[in-house]
């Protein structure tokens, strides 16, 4: 089965993501649905030497809903500092965050998720993958940004993760 499926959580990723974008469960949207999680990780698992150490699954779920909170808490924090605050208030800041994860597939979801959060933008990963440069639009202590980012975040990937 792992020869068929080499990285099951892409595949079912695939999966999903070509039913919801059909907007159907016909016969020829789940046809296609399967057709594409199968080749899909099977014609670019070459380019995943390995597969990450997934030790939570559903751990995942909780995190992406956290991402989904935060995401609508600072999408109405932007808007008031957009509409309210005056331009000269405004603290943009850039943090140097040091990363712990233990595989790349986690430290790319960490900048993702920081990148999808209004307000915040992971600009450039070390060379050494061990810190992200990010942009932060108002972060008037760029150290509390910087551990908010690290405990709120960084910890729960580490629990998923390892």
């Amino acid at each position: 089965m792992s020869r068929l499926f080499p990285h099951p959580m892409l595949s079912a990723t695939l999966f999903l993501a070509w039913l919801l974008l059909a907007g159907s469960l016909s016969l020829n949207a789940l046809l296609m649905a399967a057709l594409l999680a199968t080749l899909i990780p099977l014609a670019t698992q070459a380019y995943w030497p390995g597969r990450p150490k997934i030790r939570h699954p559903l751990r995942l779920i909780g995190y992406l809903a956290l991402v989904l909170y935060d995401v609508i808490i600072a999408s109405i924090q932007v808007a008031r500092i957009i509409l309210f605050m005056p331009a000269g208030q405004i603290k943009s800041a850039w943090i140097s965050v040091p990363v712990d994860l233990p595989c790349p597939e986690a430290i790319a979801l960490l900048a993702g998720t920081i990148t999808l959060t209004p307000g915040t933008l992971t600009a450039e990963f070390s060379a050494d993958n061990k810190a992200l440069l990010i942009h932060a639009l108002h972060a008037p202590d760029p150290g509390a940004t910087r551990a908010e980012i690290k405990s709120r975040y960084e910890t729960l990937l580490q629990r998923i993760f390892r």
